[in-house]
């Protein structure tokens, strides 16, 4: 089969796309025919190597352990093992797996979600790890209420879309913060108000919000604090700066280590793999039109490198897709 490989940590010409050997499903896996797959900032860290503490966490000290990249996944089963009970060849799923930059791909079928029947493998494809990540900022973290006042920074990103769109599915007054480029993008996607960060600085003295939700940028803390009610909730997802040993850890760190010495909730979350659990609830929410995923562009898989190249010049609005 089809892959997109690498062998050594680099800039996007790393990866390559190569023949390799298609995998066989094991007792409790289900095969994968590929149809798309997302590209999120996992795919930029695995194949940079960085920060460092991404080798350290198990990916690989001098090379990836995981050659082929890619983890947001939609296909149709082509089959499953034998203690494989939920899917069966020939369903539509979405989820995740290693390796989702290849025309075939294994994962567990507790990593998998049937397809919404309203989507396309395109739309699924960008929905596992972006709007998992969302969702559990804003709901396990950020404890958001109905008639709360929520700020997402980074409106218009891949996070950021699906952050604005659930807020308001549960309720919550939402401004988004985006650059120009994204205010009509934002506003179509249900915001309540949109901020023009090169136009308005959203810190300096204007309203307060309940929950901030950063999901981009490197904004001090004190400048992110500015924005929250007195009893606030800040809650920062990933970041950027920070050189090769932190990245955009450093504020996470500092948010921890800061919060149980002031007023305000501080929370930096490290996402887990979204699973079944919560694949199914956001099938339901794109199901109902409640959430609908927002694709800057798509790629066939051979232009993967050209893919991850545009995702860090960081314009993209959404999510890019590899189309396989």
């Amino acid at each position: 089969m089809k892959a997109i490989v690498q062998d050594v940590y680099g800039p996007a010409e790393v990866l390559e796309l190569r023949d390799v050997d298609k995998p066989v499903a094991g007792d409790d896996d289900v095969l994968v025919r590929v149809h798309a797959a997302g590209v999120d900032p996992s795919v930029w860290h695995l194949m940079t190597g960085l920060p460092y503490p991404v080798r350290i966490m198990g990916f690989g000290l001098r090379r990836p352990k995981l050659r082929i990249r890619g983890w947001d996944v939609a296909g149709t089963v082509e089959s499953v093992g034998r203690n494989v009970t939920r899917f069966r060849p020939g369903d539509e799923v979405f989820g995740t797996c290693d390796g989702s930059f290849a025309e075939y791909a294994c994962t567990g079928e507790d990593r998998l979600a049937a397809k919404p029947p309203n989507a396309g493998f395109e739309q699924v494809a960008a929905v596992p790890i972006s709007a998992y990540t969302a969702l559990y900022s804003l709901r396990e973290q950020g404890r958001v209420q109905p008639g709360q006042k929520v700020l997402v920074i980074g409106a218009g990103g891949g996070v950021g879309t699906y952050a604005v769109q659930l807020a308001k599915v549960f309720g919550a007054e939402v401004t988004g913060v985006c650059g120009t480029d994204k205010v009509e993008l934002v506003r179509s996607i249900g915001a309540d108000h949109v901020i023009d960060y090169t136009r308005e600085d959203f810190t300096a003295g204007g309203p307060r919000y309940d929950l901030v939700l950063d999901t981009a940028g490197n904004r001090p803390l004190s400048h992110l604090r500015r924005a929250l009610t007195a009893r606030g909730t800040l809650v920062i997802v990933g970041g950027e700066g920070g050189g090769r040993w932190f990245g955009g850890m450093h504020r996470t760190l500092a948010a921890l280590a800061l919060s149980p010495f002031v007023g305000h909730t501080l929370r930096a979350p490290f996402v887990k793999e979204p699973t079944r659990d919560v694949l199914e609830p956001l099938a339901g929410y794109i199901a109902a039109g409640q959430v609908t995923p927002v694709i800057d562009r798509t790629y066939p898989l051979a232009e993967a490198a050209d893919a991850v190249r545009h995702w860090g010049k960081g314009h993209t609005r959404g999510k890019l897709v590899l189309t396989i």
